[in-house]
């Protein structure tokens, strides 16, 4: 299911920029661009997107009074820093905050979790508390993943690679996440050591009766205050 997307921006270039962004994410599409929080109303009314990709200095009204307005998730992108400014976005329901200047894989990093998340949340008509932490955990799989992979790593290889460490029911190791995403088990061990490194995944050692210990790795999952609240 594709997930559409309006992207809010008071800056024309800069509005054509996310939304070409967007548009180069599979399964994602633009479906509306507006430069005012008035027009984002309207605009969201018209056209039902599944995500609003929202600045916070509109020129008519600060972004976060569209929140309140709109029915659509919203993730920020934007500019201010300001504590109050980043609490009330969040407060309000705001599923993400991405501070500008981001590049453009940055936020591909942060679809992509969105549209893990939506798929977890949507998969059942009723949730129970493991499938709500899962699309928690999955709604931020993608933060800080680009900022410090190293040179050369995919930050998309390396989110399907967390995404299939915190999906599984028990630790795992680099053979069977490889096996799982049918890539190379260096390359799963690679991806495996550079999240480690990050903090996103636990590693524990299996001793068996001969040979090395295996390295097993598990989801980190974020502390609990760092998830942002959810709109009723």
């Amino acid at each position: 299911m594709v997930i559409r997307v309006m992207v809010v921006d008071d800056d024309f270039r800069v509005a054509n920029l996310h939304a070409a962004y967007v548009s180069a994410v599979p399964g994602f599409e633009v479906v509306g661009i507006a430069h005012t929080a008035r027009a984002a109303i309207e605009l969201a009314a018209a056209s039902n997107p599944d995500l609003i990709l929202l600045d916070h200095y509109l020129p008519d009204s600060p972004g976060t009074e569209a929140i309140r307005r709109v029915a659509a998730d919203v993730m920020m992108l934007t500019a201010a820093s300001e504590s109050a400014a980043v609490r009330q976005a969040l407060a309000l329901g705001a599923v993400n905050y991405l501070l500008k200047p981001f590049g453009e894989a940055e936020l591909a990093a942060r679809l992509r979790s969105y549209a893990s998340y939506r798929a977890h949340v949507l998969a059942r008509q009723t949730l129970e508390q493991p499938d709500i932490d899962r699309a928690l955990r999955a709604l931020h799989a993608g933060d800080l993943i680009d900022a410090s992979l190293p040179r050369g790593r995919s930050s998309h290889t390396a989110q399907l690679i967390l995404e299939a460490v915190h999906t599984a029911r028990n630790p795992v190791t680099a053979g069977e996440v490889a096996d799982e995403l049918g890539v190379s088990r260096g390359t799963a061990q690679r991806y495996l050591s550079d999240l480690a490194a990050q903090g996103r995944l636990v590693v524990a050692l299996r001793y068996g009766t001969s040979g090395r210990p295996e390295h097993l790795y598990s989801y980190k999952a974020p502390p609990a205050g760092q998830l942002p609240a959810r709109r009723r």
